[in-house]
């Protein structure tokens, strides 16, 4: 058959010639809005009132990184409450049992329902509403006495208070967490002879975590976020107290908001970093895209049985 039979061949299909798809709305936005950020960037960097001077002093002053600090372990320890406190209260709401449930419904509806702040200001009046604890048997004698100024301490009431906070949050994500994994999973457990908590330790959490992680990730970046409101209890050495303290006194208030916000960019974005690789280790197996290696000896193996068959 000629070159001339084989083109008007009815069967042989017509060449596709592709002209790709212009978007020139696309680059003409694109170059708007580099244009739009570049007179930002210099009418910013230009603009006397950023202080940018000032902004580079106080950048890493001690008095800055230290604050920085404790605004890392407030956060650290009031996850840690609200995690522990979280998962008592996710396995209450899945108790059978109706007061469990109630007094677990009852506790997420009250930190849900009412702002942080406001819970805070409370928490730092409660050596004012309680003046004097006692604790023993009633009408009879008391095992120890407590009084403000033995346990009001400002670090500690802002942790208690965030952390029972942030709790709420937890238990429902845990809870949903939980309730991702199917329901053979912790019966075949049982068959295998796992105890309830075996079973949850090393067949349910483990899958669970896949869904809890994320949103635990987002609830610790807000929770580093949400430490500048405990200036309510009142706890004035976090990160932004500290920079509003310092502008207050040098009347630079815009470049020390400049210098908290750089520190808790930085905060989050390790923190980000953090969750990123975590989660990529508990979603192992659970992604159906191959890997370079995996395709490469998927190709090999291809290979092989060609050459045995022929």
């Amino acid at each position: 058959m000629t070159d001339h039979a084989r083109e008007v061949t009815p069967d042989t299909p017509q060449t596709i010639n592709a002209v790709p798809l212009r978007h020139p709305w696309r680059w003409l936005a694109a170059f708007v809005l580099l244009l739009l950020v570049a007179l930002f960037l210099f009418g910013a960097a230009t603009n006397p009132a950023y202080g940018w001077s000032t902004y580079a002093k106080y950048l890493f002053d001690e008095r800055i990184s230290q604050a920085a600090w404790r605004t890392l372990e407030l956060t650290l320890l009031s996850m840690l409450l609200a995690i522990a406190l979280g998962v008592l209260l996710a396995m209450m709401r899945l108790s059978p049992n109706p007061v469990f449930k109630a007094v677990a419904w009852v506790y997420l509806w009250i930190f849900r329902g009412t702002p942080v702040y406001v819970q805070l200001v409370f928490w730092g009046l409660l050596p004012v509403i309680y003046q004097d604890i006692r604790i023993g048997v009633p009408f009879g004698p008391t095992w120890f006495h407590i009084t403000p100024d033995e346990w009001a301490f400002p670090f500690v009431l802002a942790v208690i208070g965030l952390g029972l906070n942030e709790a709420a949050y937890m238990a429902e994500i845990i809870r949903a967490g939980i309730a991702s994994v199917p329901e053979g999973q912790m019966e075949a457990s049982k068959a295998l002879g796992m105890s309830w908590l075996m079973a949850m330790r090393r067949t349910v959490l483990p899958q669970a975590m896949r869904v809890i992680i994320p949103p635990t990730g987002n609830e610790f970046i807000s929770m580093l976020k949400t430490t500048s409101l405990v200036v309510a209890v009142p706890y004035s050495l976090e990160l932004y107290s500290r920079a509003r303290d310092i502008a207050v006194g040098h009347y630079q208030t815009i470049p020390m908001l400049l210098v908290a916000s750089t520190w808790y960019l930085a905060m989050t974005t390790i923190l980000m970093i953090g969750q990123y690789y975590l989660e990529r280790y508990y979603s192992r197996g659970a992604s159906r895209k191959l890997t370079t290696k995996q395709l490469q000896n998927l190709a090999d193996a291809q290979l092989r049985t060609g050459a045995g068959g022929a």
